[in-house]
């Protein structure tokens, strides 16, 4: 894809507020965005519960946090599988599949007695957990209008950000007054409940992916096929600066999420276990980002709203040093803004400037994402055991220096080709 073509989807976006979506297209956006929440309450639900967990199975609290790095860990490498997947059979059959079994994962859940098959049943989430994430903006891609495309993106990616607020909220206010086994059954009613709802939002036909699998299948093959379908993509040096943003970003904002939890339960604050959970609150400024960030980047261009955001993220970890709970809370307001303005920027350029193998390119995006979250806990955590909070903020800095760095030599090519295309247009 030619960079002459990347400079004028800014200009693209414009026309959303023009176009008209239709019925089914919003019905396929509600459908996606509610398997979105759905799929983000059940991901980061243990971290609100990890102190229920420990007492439960009887382990240390430090222990219990394994449950969310091994979902991480699994999650991240199987939403390559269903990128293949969903190019060979469509983008349905896998992503409702896996939304059922992943009722029955959470029902063994409520009888298992030992942490090591709940460590095991986590890693099995991890896998079905990958499908929506994979397949979403590909879904999208397929069957939507350039303006419903734009809008659907920022409501999907809003709703990742309310499930993972809900999942922590949910399991932390239900692990003050009931055992585990009942916090997994409620959640066991309330995913049944959406995932019904997706099954009848979800288009029963699509055409547009019945094209697409019988065109991969020409395309690729076989297994070399499907090999070089990401390969095309990770050949391509854009696309690969665009993962390594979007992992470095979200290595600093989840992480920086969980380390202020520990801060925030020492003193001077002495939070309690469901009190700490309430930061995650201050990812209800991400999701306005989300929802607002195709008509900023229209008015702004996407240039400067990237470079805005990583802004936001920088003051926002130097906020925080500001040592009160006024001003922590309003710098990881700052940081949520931002980060979820890059990863819905990422998101968007990705589904745009991958022409084939879509579901792949957004694979290795989110594969790049969430292993960035799983390595960014023992990245920080020397500098945790070292200065404590102020340590994770340098850790943080050094993190994002490197961001600025990817993100110029992103940037640099595209400002010049739009300066050129100026001075031939003036």
């Amino acid at each position: 894809m030619s960079i002459e073509f990347e400079t004028k989807i800014d200009k693209l976006m414009v026309s959303e507020k023009k176009s008209n979506i239709t019925a089914s297209e919003i019905r396929l956006i509600w459908a996606l965005s509610l398997a979105s929440v759905i799929i983000y309450i059940n991901l980061y639900l243990v971290q609100g519960v990890l102190p229920l967990i420990a007492q439960t199975f009887d382990v240390d609290i430090s222990h219990s946090t394994l449950l969310l790095s091994v979902t991480s860990f699994s999650m991240a490498f199987s939403l390559l599988f269903y990128a293949v997947l969903s190019d060979r059979i469509g983008r349905k059959k896998p992503l409702m599949l896996s939304l059922y079994l992943l009722l029955l994962s959470d029902l063994l859940m409520v009888f298992v007695s030992d942490f090591s098959q709940l460590i095991a049943l986590r890693a099995l989430q991890g896998v079905l957990l990958a499908a929506v994430p994979a397949i979403a903006m590909a879904y999208f891609k397929d069957e939507l209008s350039q303006g419903a495309m734009l809008k659907a993106g920022a409501v999907y990616i809003a709703a990742n950000s309310l499930g993972g607020i809900a999942g922590r909220l949910i399991g932390g206010g239900l692990s003050l007054y009931f055992q585990w086994e009942y916090v997994i059954s409620v959640i066991l009613i309330f995913s049944a409940i959406g995932v019904f709802v997706v099954h009848q939002l979800l288009p029963k036909h699509n055409n547009t992916v019945d094209r697409n699998v019988t065109c991969s299948k020409k395309l690729m093959g076989g297994f070399k096929g499907d090999v070089s379908g990401f390969v095309i993509h990770l050949m391509d040096n854009k696309l690969r600066q665009i993962y390594l943003i979007g992992g470095l970003a979200f290595l600093v904002m989840v992480n920086q999420f969980s380390y202020i939890q520990l801060h925030l339960m020492n003193a001077p604050y002495q939070w309690g276990r469901f009190e700490v959970t309430l930061i995650f609150l201050c990812y209800l400024s991400g999701t306005f980002a989300s929802y607002y960030s195709s008509y900023w980047i229209a008015m702004f261009g996407r240039i400067r709203i990237f470079w805005l955001s990583l802004l936001m993220m920088v003051l926002g970890s130097a906020v925080t040093l500001v040592d009160t709970s006024q001003f922590i809370c309003l710098g990881f307001l700052m940081t949520a803004f931002g980060f979820f303005f890059i990863h819905s920027g990422c998101n968007a350029w990705v589904a745009h400037r991958a022409r084939e193998h879509r579901a792949k390119a957004t694979s290795l995006y989110l594969c790049s994402y969430y292993l960035g979250a799983a390595i960014g806990g023992p990245l920080l955590l020397p500098f945790w055991h070292q200065w404590e909070w102020p340590g994770v903020v340098l850790g943080s800095m050094v993190t994002l220096a490197g961001l600025s760095l990817v993100m110029f030599k992103l940037m640099t090519p595209q400002r010049r080709k739009v300066r050129s295309s100026l001075i031939v247009n003036n």
